[in-house]
């Protein structure tokens, strides 16, 4: 029997992700929907056959944010469903989303990592996957291109970061809905994919057809190479402010000060990049330190007697003589 196209896709993604890292124990991030549900059924068959056994202890986990009426019966089922696809144990948690100044998506993302993260540490796994696919990776960077943001937003996701790995990001939308068809697995659609009151269903629902009419019906694929690119860019990048570093910002926490005569011999682009970190080494919230204030650092830097800078996470940074200082906001 001719394994279906869809199926071989996501189940080689996850067997490049497990053969490579070989973790004892990994936890797949489960909604119940499409994405997650084909990522979990490949994680368990790629762990368990003969050919490309792993040897790797399946955990489905699934968070319920209470953002919709009926969310813990839902998550009862998604727990039943990750038992029926072969889970070797499963988890659900439920979190309080609160805002934080951050938008209701972003909260609920920053709450959903956390408690994935507690569970990889419970069940000692080194890896958990998470099901975002080449469509989510499309939406992210038409956002981020939307928003006038820099090179870090364009990228998109990542395809790790701490324990977290992205293996369907070259696999569609479409390609896990065809494999959950094919092995006869139902899944949930959630309402807030299409509720035109957040921008990221708009884009999907709206923006995306029309670009793929009007412009080219490999928009998706081309965005998410886009992604692809920068990533190898800013790694580059990366690596020259790492080097960089240790010459000009010392300290730490509230004490981080960053050398202006080193800063100022540094192309633009990577002071940008010290004056980010330095500001997240004085305590600044990442999720919510964007490209205006670090242009707004980069001014400070650049003009003497500028005006103090305040950053989230109740920080401030001010110009003091040769370096940039950053201190607790009064």
């Amino acid at each position: 029997m001719t394994l279906p196209p869809a199926v071989a896709a996501v189940r080689s993604a996850v067997r490049r992700v497990l053969e490579a890292e070989r973790p004892p124990t990994v936890v797949v991030a489960c909604s119940g929907g499409a994405d997650s549900l084909a990522l979990l059924a490949a994680t368990v068959f790629v762990a368990r056959t003969a050919r490309d056994a792993t040897g790797t202890h399946v955990v489905g986990a699934v968070v319920d944010h209470g953002l919709q009426s009926g969310s813990a019966a839902h998550t009862a089922r998604v727990v039943a469903q990750m038992a029926e696809l072969g889970a070797d144990e499963t988890f659900s948690a439920t979190v309080s989303v609160g805002s934080a100044g951050l938008g209701v998506e972003a909260a609920a993302r920053e709450a959903r990592y956390a408690v994935l993260g507690q569970v990889a540490a419970t069940v000692g796994a080194p890896v958990v996957l998470l099901g975002h696919t080449l469509d989510d990776q499309a939406e992210t960077v038409l956002l981020g291109l939307a928003r006038g943001s820099g090179g870090r937003s364009i990228a998109g996701m990542r395809r790790g970061f701490d324990v977290f790995r992205r293996p369907l990001l070259d696999v569609t939308r479409a390609e896990t809905e065809a494999a959950c068809t094919a092995e006869d697995i139902a899944w949930w659609t959630d309402p807030h994919n299409s509720d035109p009151r957040f921008l990221r269903a708009r884009v999907r629902g709206e923006v995306l057809p029309v670009l793929e009419e009007v412009l080219n019906p490999r928009v998706r694929q081309n965005l998410a190479r886009t992604a692809g690119l920068l990533q190898d860019d800013l790694a580059a990048l990366e690596e020259v402010a790492d080097a960089a570093y240790d010459d000009v910002v010392t300290g730490r926490e509230l004490a981080t000060e960053v050398d202006l005569a080193g800063l100022a011999a540094l192309p633009r682009a990577i002071a940008s990049r010290l004056l980010r970190r330095a500001a997240l080494a004085a305590g600044a919230r990442d999720a919510e330190l964007f490209a205006v204030h670090v242009d707004a650092l980069a001014r400070l830097a650049d003009a003497p007697g500028g005006a103090a800078v305040q950053l989230p996470g109740h920080v401030t940074a001010e110009r003091r003589g040769s370096v940039v200082r950053f201190r607790p906001t009064a």
